[in-house]
């Protein structure tokens, strides 16, 4: 599995690049706090139930979550359906709040 940390999203993010970032936490996780996106529970990957990223299929994506080992899962899946360009976001949002 591909990772990358929250110092290269966050400077990417500062030089203005579009990411595609998907949170894999629960509604109210991401209403509290996120760093953008779109919201896709883990367990809606967990049940295949992707189509509304399937257009990212051919682009990088971002995967975060509360600490990485949710968006780790969904990393994993999503590879396994095919996305070759996935990246899990280590240290996930404890990380991002923690430095940030």
């Amino acid at each position: 599995m591909k990772t990358v940390t929250v110092e290269e999203i966050k400077a990417r993010l500062d030089a203005g690049e579009s990411i595609n970032l998907v949170d894999v936490r629960e509604p109210h996780e991401h209403e509290e706090y996120n760093i953008g996106g779109i919201l896709l529970p883990l367990g809606n990957i967990k049940s295949l139930d992707i189509s509304n990223i399937e257009i990212l299929k051919e682009k990088e994506v971002i995967l975060y979550c509360r600490s990485g080992n949710r968006s780790g899962q969904a990393a994993l899946i999503l590879e396994s359906e095919g996305f070759p360009d996935v990246y899990n976001l280590s240290g996930g949002m404890l990380e991002w709040q923690e430095k940030f």
